[in-house]
């Protein structure tokens, strides 16, 4: 149904950032369902056809929580079809399908680890600066100024 994002046509990538475009604003301004909360729409694929659109969102809380947004997103798509129609000209309406994005929890995930396995980066930094001013970078003649 859906392939490579790199191999779609440049019709159906504009589709799908105007897709995202107008679920983002809706979900955040007129979809009044409570289950659908702390949700971002990190982005949709398009079909060639542009009859379909998987749209990928992020949620933040819990794994029930993320179910629960997504039950809520996928029993709000008429609404949402509807607010895309009303919005874009299309000879179709995409049809919508939700699909939790864990792109985010992973990234974040990563970070966590990362700060757990390597020294503190900030100290890092400081002391990779302090070391370069030390040492002059080797192609600038060295300075008649004491060090600091």
């Amino acid at each position: 149904m859906l392939g490579d994002p790199s191999m779609t046509s440049r019709r159906a990538q504009k589709l799908a950032e105007a897709i995202r475009e107008v679920v983002s604003m809706t979900i955040l301004a007129e979809l009044k369902d409570p289950r659908v909360r702390d949700v971002t729409v990190t982005y949709v694929e398009a079909s060639d056809d542009m009859r379909y659109a998987k749209v990928h969102v992020s949620v933040m809380g819990s794994e029930s929580r993320q179910q629960l947004s997504v039950r809520g997103l996928q029993n709000a798509a008429g609404f949402l079809q509807a607010k895309i129609a009303e919005r874009l000209q299309l000879r179709y309406t995409p049809k919508l399908t939700f699909v939790l994005d864990q792109g985010v929890k992973r990234s974040i995930e990563v970070a966590r680890i990362l700060k757990e396995v390597l020294p503190d980066s900030q100290t890092a930094s400081q002391q990779t600066a302090e070391s370069a001013s030390d040492h002059p970078h080797p192609d600038q003649p060295p300075s008649d100024e004491p060090p600091q």
